[in-house]
């Protein structure tokens, strides 16, 4: 005959089992993780509209958006589409500002030693199937720093950040947990 601690611990195993199983890997939408895609599965193909941009500094929007149809073909299931005709979805924005600023000084001259470029973008992602918005009006801030003395110009970080920039897009295009 089990004793009364060898009921309540056989119970408790059985519980841990239970519950283990209920919060870990699988599709059940109980929560933990899941085996599923990370993107909306209703989604096959992106049309990525040319970001505009409010900057004076133009150029810049041309090389976001090339950076973020390359994420997107490289990092998601989805296939950029050049018709929007045959698109299930849209991906717009907004470079809403490119800006520098000085981070180091040199003591003796006065001359910066290192900048930064900070860039700001406004990004909408349309469902047009359904006409949802599945990015409403998110804003996704990059930076980057460049230093003369190492060769390196406002234009080469500013590429860099668009690039960090089209990586977090990306990131919003994943599904919500």
């Amino acid at each position: 005959m089990k004793t009364r601690i060898e009921i309540v611990i056989c119970m408790f195993a059985c519980l841990t089992v239970i519950c283990a199983g209920l919060g870990g890997c699988g599709d059940s939408g109980l929560g933990g993780y899941t085996n599923g895609w990370m993107y909306p599965s209703e989604v096959d193909t992106v049309y990525v509209e040319m970001f505009d941009t409010r900057s004076l500094r133009r150029g810049h929007e041309y090389v976001l958006t090339d950076a973020i149809c390359k994420r997107i073909e490289a990092e998601t299931p989805y296939k950029i589409v050049s018709d929007r005709d045959f698109a299930d979805s849209v991906l717009s924005g907004q470079l809403g500002s490119i800006g520098s600023g000085v981070l180091a000084m040199d003591r003796e001259t006065g001359r910066p030693l290192e900048r930064e470029v900070q860039l700001r973008v406004t990004v909408n992602w349309k469902n047009l199937e359904t006409g949802e918005l599945l990015i409403d009006n998110e804003i996704v801030t990059a930076s980057s720093t460049y230093s003369a003395q190492l060769g390196q110009d406002f234009d080469y970080s500013a590429a860099v950040a668009a690039n960090r920039a089209a990586q977090r897009v990306v990131e919003l295009m994943e599904e919500t947990w």
